[in-house]
């Protein structure tokens, strides 16, 4: 699957003048965000403080991307009569409705719209798409032995060794993965989901395509994708993260292969980010569209050129680990579906259950010369769920993808406070091919506990209350520092945004000079971030004078 790149969005107007209006989407691109009601100074009006949070952790500010379209730009656009489907701040525009040629007149003659670009459908992709998901859900032999703790997933699990991260506790607990797909069908009804649903950690879902209130719908393909992260059966099958919180989006129209489609994704991108989504994990990618007109070339394939790529590299500046499949089209320069090129997201090859690259595995390398796939993880014959109550082993990078999603999601909760691309780089530096690494295998296949290892013991997370203890918290009034005794601490403190305001180092007897400096910051969210021979720990305080 593919889709197109912003190279086309300046295509003349002389062209899209040419085209009929045969179909009902548009994208409409802004010109600014002026005027707008939000504002970097207050992010808690469009981020939660669960993205806040996860931006503190990694030392991230708030710019002009954070700032949602502004609402009266989406007002005037309804005002024309177009129906609003999805916005997006990140790209600053929004997919519309409509079906006559006046609306599309009017919108254009809008002082802050800068174009106004058809999206239209044609049946010859799709085609394409539906025979290389059907490739993917096509049961296939099973090899493996049921029996233990992961039953069918044992291999899949194995091979990347994030077994290892879970006997050391790391399960993926409080950690968030946004699932990006098709959809979820039977995801409500599978056994394999019920210790999710039972302890609350489904967090909701959200349809880009049609806008409704499930997702249980249209493809079973998000659901096996799930599986493999999700899964918990004990001696059945149990999923590289079974612990995680989860929130699940459609963005793939299963009927159409239509470039807004990347669109949708970037704003469901958006809306994981909101939420405060540690990792992104997305088994779609977009090369041929129904239109020839919005197919990606390979020169789109530079990691700032897609609009799905630019989101994915976006997402990544916001502190999100993305994940994506590489594609399943085979030997070839450059074969990846897009966003796969994106430089700070990972991109998932294939092998089978002893380590050899799957024929239908995408290689790069990209536009600029840029090696991809990043890793590689089983995705032929993968052990998921399908959509009817049963398992089956399937072949596709779609799988690969979220059987390592599922595992750094894991080692995000080791290294809370790692950057995206201190990740991702340890992910890479574990894989067996990594002294050696090439467009076919990438670095290889990842050792989920060597990269663990690989991370500078002194920068590991702390548990919260063994350096420091801010309290009252939220407070009203004055503020309260103790220090775990016989230690002493450097403490930084930083705004909302990330700005550096201060700077202490203490010993637990000269407290009242960091207390004095606290009780004259006015109401906001501020973030105290400790430093010991402990380690490091970030406390977020909030105040409301």
């Amino acid at each position: 699957m593919r889709k197109v790149s912003f190279l086309l969005l300046f295509l003349t107007a002389a062209l899209f003048a040419q085209a009929q209006i045969a179909t009902n989407i548009y994208w409409v691109q802004f010109t600014d965000k002026n005027d707008s009601p939000y504002s970097i100074d207050n992010p808690e009006a469009y981020l939660s403080d669960r993205a806040l949070q996860r931006r503190a952790n990694q030392g991230i500010g708030i710019d002009e991307y954070d700032i949602p379209v502004n609402p009266q730009y989406l007002q005037a656009v309804a005002d024309c009569g177009a129906q609003l489907l999805n916005p997006s701040k990140w790209l600053n525009g929004v997919s519309i409705y409509t079906y006559h040629q006046e609306v599309i007149d009017a919108i254009n003659a809008l002082e802050f719209v800068e174009s106004v670009r058809n999206c239209p459908n044609n049946p010859k992709a799709q085609e394409q798409k539906e025979r290389w998901l059907a490739n993917e859900m096509k049961a296939v032999e099973s090899q493996r032995d049921m029996k233990g703790y992961y039953g069918g997933g044992a291999t899949q699990i194995n091979q990347i060794n994030c077994a290892a991260l879970h006997d050391s506790g790391y399960d993926g607990k409080d950690v968030i993965i946004a699932v990006l797909d098709g959809g979820f069908y039977g995801t409500d009804t599978h056994s394999c989901f019920d210790n999710m649903r039972e302890e609350g950690r489904l967090m909701g879902v959200r349809d880009f395509v049609y806008g409704s209130t499930s997702v249980y719908s249209q493809s079973t393909h998000g659901t096996s994708c799930l599986s493999t992260m999700a899964a918990y059966v004990p001696n059945t099958f149990v999923g590289t993260a079974p612990k995680a919180f989860y929130f699940l989006m459609h963005t793939e129209d299963g009927y159409t292969e239509n470039i807004v489609e990347e669109y949708n994704w970037v704003s469901g991108a958006e809306l994981a980010d909101s939420i405060g989504a540690d990792v992104c994990s997305t088994s779609l990618g977009y090369i041929d569209f129904d239109m020839s007109q919005w197919n990606h070339p390979f020169e789109h394939y530079d990691g700032h050129t897609a609009p799905m790529t630019i989101g994915a590299e976006i997402a990544a500046s916001r502190g999100i680990i993305c994940l994506n499949s590489a594609g399943n089209e085979g030997d070839g320069i450059c074969t990846l579906g897009i966003p796969a090129d994106a430089e700070h997201i990972l991109s998932i090859g294939a092998v089978n259950g002893s380590g050899t690259r799957a024929y239908f595995s995408s290689v790069g390398p990209t536009y600029d010369g840029r090696i991809k796939p990043d890793v590689m993880a089983m995705g032929e014959g993968t052990y998921v769920a399908d959509g009817y109550g049963d398992y089956y082993n399937g072949n596709g990078t779609s799988f690969s993808n979220p059987v390592m999603a599922g595992a750094v999601a894991c080692l995000r909760q080791a290294l809370p406070y790692a950057s995206v691309q201190e990740i991702c780089d340890l992910v890479r530096q574990s894989g067996n091919r990594a002294d050696n690494p090439d467009v076919r295998y990438g670095y290889g296949i990842p050792d989920l506990a060597k990269a663990l290892e690989l991370h500078p013991v002194e920068e590991n997370p702390i548990l919260a209350e063994e350096i420091i203890n801010v309290y009252p918290n939220p407070s009203q009034g004055e503020v309260r520092v103790a220090l775990k005794e016989g230690h002493n601490a450097d403490v930084n403190v930083y705004d909302i945004m990330g700005r550096h305001l201060y700077s202490y180092s203490f010993n637990g007897l000269n407290h009242t000079t960091l207390e004095n400096y606290l009780n004259q910051l006015g109401s906001g969210v501020y973030f105290l971030k400790a430093t010991s021979e402990l380690g490091n720990q970030t406390t977020k305080l909030v105040l409301t004078r």
